[in-house]
């Protein structure tokens, strides 16, 4: 086992850092549907030119020019809806900037991959974690096409980035490429025409703490009274004082509605967004606030009494308990998940299965151990080559999304969560793991026993076992008496450090000071034969 990449140390996972729960807006009138329109429309046109000018500045982007767009913006709207817009388009520039420079991570992996394996003979054999030449002539000819076209798009992100561009796209790129192909996402053009102007409207409001219930721009009182602060071109419509417009509909949160209304009450900072779902021609409204960072429990805490040890998988959670020891107890559990179909059908399929897992988690009291995923270098196409199902299955497998809810989830309920490096936990787990723990009633499968090497990897316990002694004596002619460590590891065959003091009444032959220096012993083939008053051996003349 020369050569392993070294294991990152465990930690446990911080808690969420900010909370959102939603509601629909049930018995709005057409008159209320009309108003929301006008406005979302309004606004999301002063969105889009605010956010081609923070693009048009690029990096030289001051506060001062952030102060003139919230100026220029005031004029039209309000302050309060200036501040929101500039902030959303401030962050969403952010992101395409991160976005960015994952784009370019991503691309230079793709071309290095390719010029690795460009230089090498073509069917050659690959090495460990490296893969070898391409099998044909004809591949290789084409992978050396498509390196230069990623040269040239990797150029192009580059010099962007250095400029200070950025492409987006309000309202998101994957349905403006809907548009060109409606007969297969099965949408009219009307159909598709409702939703792009939906994701274009801008209905969300910060929130201010001081200020009554929280916000001052959509304000939603403990009653679940919605009104909307109307922007200064649309105060005609306004229904109540002050230019403000009170939705007929009555709202309730069931999740977490009870520390929403303590903060309204209290008048702490509450962000909303109203947003149209085309599909099902409904509006919704979205609480968001932040939440103090929780203390994280200190690792040895999480770790007393055992914990469970979860192994992510394609259409699965595999899960089993173990005790302090880092020893299997009980039976493993399967926690299955479907993420075929819909968007929201695959986040309903996740969050069932998280809800199942920790309930099961909290009936025994113990934390949670997973690994710490990142499949974003793993999902190129030039590192696992014609693998299509291998890369087809880790691009299905959300371990963001699973991840950010498992930790959210696992927060509320107050059971802490311990993090891990993935690394050969699926390997080493099978190996050491699989087959001990198959009985006659169990068949232990791969993803279970990667499930016990990631709970023991989390209580601090080594993942290979140690097997039986050899059989017939002491020696080890039959093998080595434990596989702890491979033959290569330097000072695997070094003599055991000595204990103080006898260790039975008398102490025996070979306990002493010199028992691990052989060559204090009269042995054939150690140095102790030749020193200066050993005879030497008579000449074969005689």
């Amino acid at each position: 086992m020369g050569g392993l990449r070294q294991v990152a140390a465990s930690f446990v996972a911080p808690g969420p850092s900010g909370v959102a729960i939603r509601c629909s807006l049930n018995g709005l009138t057409s008159q209320d549907g009309k108003v929301l329109r006008l406005v979302g429309d309004l606004l999301g046109s002063l969105a889009s030119r605010d956010l081609k000018a923070r693009c048009t500045a690029g990096l030289g982007h001051d506060s001062d020019q952030w102060a003139q767009r919230k100026r220029a913006l005031t004029e039209e709207s309000s302050s309060r809806w200036a501040g929101s817009i500039t902030k959303a388009t401030n962050d969403q520039w952010a992101l395409a900037k991160r976005g960015q420079l994952a784009c370019i991570q991503s691309l230079q992996a793709d071309v290095d991959a390719i010029r690795q394996r460009l230089s090498l003979p073509i069917g050659a054999k690959g090495s460990k974690g490296k893969p070898g030449g391409y099998r044909s002539k004809q591949e290789w000819f084409a992978k050396s096409r498509r390196l230069h076209l990623l040269e040239d798009r990797l150029e192009r992100e580059r010099a962007d980035r250095d400029a200070g561009r950025v492409r987006v796209v309000r309202g998101g790129k994957k349905l403006l490429r809907t548009r060109h192909h409606l007969e297969a996402a099965q949408l009219t053009e009307a159909g598709w025409r409702s939703r792009w102007q939906a994701g274009r409207w801008f209905l969300q409001a910060d929130g201010e703490s001081g200020k009554r219930f929280g916000n001052e721009t959509i304000r939603v009182t403990p009653d679940g009274e919605v009104s909307i602060k109307l922007p200064t071109p649309l105060t005609g419509l306004a229904n109540a004082s002050h230019g403000r417009y009170v939705l007929a509909c009555q709202v309730g949160f069931r999740h977490r509605g009870e520390q929403w209304a303590d903060r309204i009450t209290a008048n702490r900072a509450v962000a909303y967004r109203i947003h149209y779902d085309a599909g099902r021609d409904r509006w919704y409204l979205t609480a968001s606030w932040q939440i103090p960072p929780v203390k994280t429990l200190p690792l040895e805490a999480a770790r007393a009494g055992g914990l469970i040890g979860v192994d992510m998988n394609a259409d699965h959670l595999a899960a089993w308990r173990l005790d302090e020891h880092g020893n299997p107890v009980g039976e493993p559990r399967r926690f299955d998940y479907d993420l075929t179909g819909s968007a929201p059908h695959r986040d309903a399929q996740v969050r069932h299965a998280l809800t199942r897992l920790l309930h099961w988690a909290k009936h025994h009291g113990l934390s949670l151990a997973i690994e710490d995923l990142d499949f974003h270098a793993e999902k190129t196409r030039e590192k696992h080559g014609r693998r299509k199902r291998f890369r087809k299955m880790i691009s299905g497998m959300p371990t963001g999304k699973l991840r950010a809810r498992l930790v959210s989830m696992a927060a509320e309920l107050g059971l802490p969560l311990v993090a891990v490096d993935p690394a050969y936990t699926s390997r080493f787990g099978a190996q050491h793991w699989q087959k001990p723990l198959t009985t006659r009633t169990r068949k232990t499968t791969r993803h279970q026993a990667a499930a016990v090497a990631i709970g023991r990897r989390a209580l601090g316990h080594p993942i290979r076992r140690r097997t039986a002694p050899p059989p017939h004596d002491r020696s080890d002619r039959v093998g080595h008496r434990t596989v702890q460590a491979a033959p290569a590891v330097p000072g695997r065959e070094e003599t055991r450090p000595r204990i103080p003091g006898p260790r039975t009444r008398s102490v025996g032959a070979g306990c002493g000071a010199k028992a691990g220096d052989q060559c204090a012993h009269n042995r054939s083939g150690h140095t102790a034969e030749h020193e200066s008053w050993q005879q030497d051996s008579l000449p074969l003349s005689l």
